[in-house]
């Protein structure tokens, strides 16, 4: 069994993020980019079905700039066999990407697609849906749990009440949640011999889509700075500021 894993290229997570002066989007310039955590998760999975012997091959794959073969090369030190890049100077949108990965999909013939469940910078939670919908796939989100049975899978999932497990058929989508794994660091044994493991281009126009962005950014500001807390002395005062100043309780 194949498994393709999508990975996106996203600002660090240590990193402070700054807003460009005329609030158009994110300044990049000169930050440390890095595999989405959340895309990381998926990885490590893959990788430990493979280790366990249930997937042969493991398959990062990233829509975007030239830049994410970075990224790309991250993953394959992680353990991934090969990359494939789809290469665009486009903004490429949850959507878009969907139906890039579908493509990619048609081609590879993959038993099972495990997806971050969300980037750290867009925050859509919309990809793995959507690609679950165009390709008919069975599909199962927020994963803390995966086990492979045949062509069926257990997923233990994380919902409000508590936890869920479904039964889905391969092949299927599968989003990760952050407690599915604890992703490995990559060695620096692993780091030389991922120069070496293949990583395909592709264009969109070699899979036949349209990665035109369909929404448009208007402004991003940066969140209101938290304003400083007080102290009372006293429970009665407590009250007091609650009722009459936050007006939070009658």
């Amino acid at each position: 069994m194949k498994v393709i894993v999508p990975v996106k290229r996203v600002v660090d997570y240590n990193v402070k993020v700054r807003v460009k002066p005329d609030n158009s989007g994110v300044d990049l310039n000169n930050v440390k980019m890095s595999v989405n955590p959340f895309c990381e998760i998926g990885i490590e999975e893959a990788v430990r079905l493979k280790e366990a012997g249930t997937a042969e091959e493991v398959i990062a794959v990233a829509i975007g700039s030239g830049a994410c073969q970075e990224q790309l090369r991250t993953c394959l030190a992680l353990g991934a066999d090969r990359a494939i890049l789809v290469e665009t100077d486009h903004d490429a949108q949850p959507l878009g990407i969907a139906k890039a990965l579908q493509a990619v999909q048609e081609r590879e013939q993959a038993g099972m697609v495990i997806f971050g469940k969300q980037s750290i910078d867009g925050d859509n939670c919309q990809t793995g849906q959507m690609f679950a919908a165009l390709t008919g796939m069975s599909q199962a989100t927020f994963a803390s749990e995966v086990k492979i049975d045949g062509d069926k899978a257990q997923v233990t999932r994380e919902v409000d009440g508590g936890l869920q497990t479904l039964e889905i058929t391969l092949p299927a989508m599968v989003t990760t949640d952050l407690r599915l794994n604890e992703p490995r660091y990559a060695s620096l044994p692993n780091i030389m011999k991922a120069k070496k493991k293949p990583l395909d281009v592709l264009s969109p126009e070699d899979l036949g889509v349209d990665l035109t962005p369909t929404v448009e950014v208007l402004s991003v500001e940066a969140p209101a700075e938290r304003q400083a807390g007080i102290k009372v002395e006293t429970v009665e005062q407590l009250v007091d500021k609650l009722k009459n100043e936050a007006k939070v309780i009658a």
